[in-house]
């Protein structure tokens, strides 16, 4: 399970890297235009549809330093992910505690933006990163007691 979860947020890293470069190279207007254009054939199936209605009312919401903000976030959260990942599967010491400390402070950080403004996706992220500060203090605890014997 230790090894799945690194893997899942080293990939996770690589995709919120491609994601904040984007985020930050495409213009918000034309960010607005895809998300209008995804969202509508699925209300046009499904008037009711959740996942796009929340999209659509997202939208409304992008400022270009929102923009600027999130691009920024995915390229530092992605490159940390990956840098850590790297660390922990070649079970460098120093990773363990320095991947735990990273992930507790994001995860307090997007506990609060959830306060702010509810956010499904960001709970579930969190929650996924809870799991791996678990999964990392598990197997860091292995390591240091095999050690120590």
């Amino acid at each position: 399970m230790f090894s799945l979860g690194v893997w899942i947020k080293g990939i996770n890293g690589l995709l919120e890297i491609v994601g904040g470069i984007l985020v930050l190279t495409i213009k918000t207007s034309t960010v607005i235009r895809i998300i209008l254009l995804i969202t509508q054939q699925g209300l046009i199936i499904d008037r009711h549809d959740i996942l796009a209605h929340m999209l659509r009312h997202g939208v409304d919401r992008i400022t270009e330093g929102a923009k600027v903000f999130g691009g920024i976030y995915l390229l530092a959260h992605g490159a940390a992910n990956i840098f850590l990942a790297i660390g922990l599967l070649r079970s460098k010491l120093w990773s363990y505690p320095a991947a735990i400390s990273f992930l507790c402070i994001f995860i307090g950080y997007q506990i609060y933006r959830v306060t702010l403004h509810h956010s499904v996706l960001l709970m579930i992220v969190t929650g996924l990163d809870i799991v791996i500060v678990f999964l990392i203090r598990r197997e860091y605890a292995v390591i240091k007691k095999s050690g120590q014997e």
